[in-house]
């Protein structure tokens, strides 16, 4: 590929300049078969890197329209160029310099598809968009370094993905988007919540990482023959699993054994993926006790009523919520946003919000207690909104009363349990009374006030992601560590962004379901692109998170207000 050569005589022009000599490179740069656009120059080494975007026109190579004829498969094929892309910049190392200056990087993928906008794949092109570390040593410009970054190893990366690139492995990964869009389209038709496919390596390399884990002793998935179903894919073939039905299912069995496990699979497999991975319905919200966090307004009476004093709780407040309190807030505020699908684990929940066994219920009397626990709650749940559970028990029999399902998890190995735990429920009946009342009661929706969401900090604006758990909004700080199913950076930057868009153009009190779902709509329209925190320039880096998603950072923004 031939150089720029107008880039190389700018780097050449303003080499051991100061660092503010590389503004002049702001362009674009024509050459034989691509075009490089420079949108932004860092103000300094240490300065959140400069962005880059490569368009490959349709001649020197033609996006097809069959790798982006469908949503997922567009989605699969941006996802494929991206790890390409990413592969390619680990060989060719960096150029060296201050900080992080040298560094040429792309929004990597991880485990999970997600719609990003690190390249945009359409019939007329491949646009590829880069972070850049323009290289300095202190607050001087290496202009031959540069030289090498931008005309030698950017080239020789697009050569690698574009001249190395394989029909066969692009194909397989849009094979893959059908076959788990398939599966989600089946489980919607044969009232199912969730399918992990035979063959899945559940277990994860460790705490931190998404990884599979691999070598001898990997026990792969393997659906016990009463809960297999048989899907037919797209293309001709067939593939078997453990189908979830909709209800109560308990995934039980000893410590270390696989429950958390199945259920973490459960919880990312809202997304598409890479590998094997369970799929279920894309409503599907992991719940939790979250002590401390900031509860506005939320009616939690169908679990919590009658407190001392007479309070209601039907438009509950608090800016430090306990164990139970929070559980009960994060189910409702799930609801109110469409879920159709909870995931508890026994371990991450209040034991009060999910059991009160039955020497409880007779030491403290009815009156003096204003919690019910969910096992009073989750068929009702289910039977009055639709609304399944997916709960690991690993201490809490009393859940065997009411379970539609019972999965054991043997050595990570699935059983079906169902009889014998009906059995174990009717020989050694539980003895405590069922304290719900005869129905869950209504969901109700909120309103919200724009007066609540506020980028301001001083005279400028701020909405920023600080990895993927924190989000800094004008002088607020959203925690989300508690929502575990954010799987990338990307995606809480995306949210920040969202925030301030939305903190920008609100101008009405609205519903919280619906603020969320217009944006969506309009994300649908524009793409994740409008979201850019600078007029005219093109993200690098966001990843689309779901509405749930943002609900859930709406909802742990501490100055949010309810009318």
């Amino acid at each position: 590929m031939v150089v720029l050569k107008l880039l190389k005589e700018k780097l050449q022009k303003i080499d051991r300049r100061g660092y503010k000599a590389y503004q002049e490179l702001t362009g674009n740069y024509q050459d034989p078969g691509w075009q490089l656009f420079i949108d932004y120059v860092q103000p300094d080494p240490f300065a959140n890197p400069s962005r880059l975007r490569v368009f490959i026109p349709r001649e020197r190579f033609a996006v097809k329209q069959d790798w982006i004829s469908t949503y997922q498969r567009r989605i699969a094929c941006e996802d494929f160029f991206a790890r390409s892309v990413a592969d390619a910049l680990k060989e060719f190392g960096t150029a060296g310099g201050t900080g992080n200056s040298g560094q040429l990087t792309i929004d990597a993928p991880g485990q999970a598809v997600l719609e990003r906008t690190c390249v945009r794949a359409r019939t007329g092109g491949l646009e590829i968009r880069l972070s850049a570390g323009l290289p300095a040593r202190g607050r001087t410009v290496l202009g031959r370094q540069a030289e090498t970054m931008l005309c030698q190893r950017l080239p020789d990366v697009l050569n690698k993905v574009i001249d190395g690139f394989s029909p066969a492995a692009l194909h397989a990964q849009l094979q893959l988007a059908d076959r788990q869009q398939a599966i989600r389209e089946y489980l919607a038709a044969n009232d199912l919540v969730a399918f992990v496919a035979n063959g899945s390596v559940l277990p994860r390399r460790s705490g931190v990482s998404d990884l599979p884990v691999q070598g001898k002793g990997v026990v792969p998935f393997e659906a016990p023959p009463e809960l297999t179903a048989t899907i037919s894919l797209p293309t001709g073939e067939k593939i078997n699993g453990l189908a979830i039905r909709k209800g109560i299912t308990l995934i039980v069995g000893g410590g270390y054994h696989g429950k958390s496990t199945l259920l973490h699979a459960l919880e990312r497999g809202v997304y598409n993926h890479v590998l094997g991975d369970g799929r279920d319905d894309a409503t599907a919200v992991k719940i939790r006790a979250e002590d401390g966090r900031r509860v506005a307004r939320v009616d939690i009476s169908p679990f919590i009523s009658d407190l001392p004093g007479g309070k209601s709780t039907r438009g509950f407040y608090t800016e430090d919520a306990s164990g139970s309190t929070s559980q009960a807030a994060n189910i409702i505020e799930a609801l109110e946003v469409g879920s159709k699908l909870l995931l508890i684990d026994e371990d991450t929940s209040a034991t009060n919000f999910m059991i009160r066994d039955a020497r409880m219920q007779a030491l403290i009397h009815r009156d003096k207690e204003p919690i019910t626990p969910f096992v009073d709650k989750a068929h009702q749940l289910y039977r009055q909104h639709g609304v399944s559970s997916v709960l690991v028990i690993g201490g809490a029999g009393d859940y065997l009363d009411i379970a539609d399902t019972v999965i054991m998890m043997d050595a990570f190995r699935p059983r079906d349990v169902t009889a014998r735990a009906r059995e174990v429920a009717a020989s050694l009946p539980a003895r405590r009374s069922n304290q719900g009342g005869k129905e869950f009661g209504p969901i109700s929706g909120r309103i919200i006030s724009p007066r609540g969401i506020n980028a301001s900090k001083g005279r400028r604006q701020r909405a920023d992601a600080r990895g993927r758990h924190v989000i800094l909004l004008g002088t607020e700080t959203i925690e989300l560590s508690a929502v575990e199913q954010l799987v990338d950076p990307s995606q809480t930057r995306a949210l920040a962004r969202m925030l301030h868009l939305i903190a920008r153009e609100m101008r009405t009190s609205a519903p919280l379901s619906s603020v969320g779902e217009k944006l969506f709509q309009r994300l649908d329209v524009e793409g994740l692109d409008t979201l850019s925190p600078f007029p005219g320039q093109h993200p690098v880096d966001m990843a689309l998170p779901r509405p749930l998603e943002l609900a859930a950072a709406i909802n742990r923004l501490r100055t949010l207000e309810v009318e």
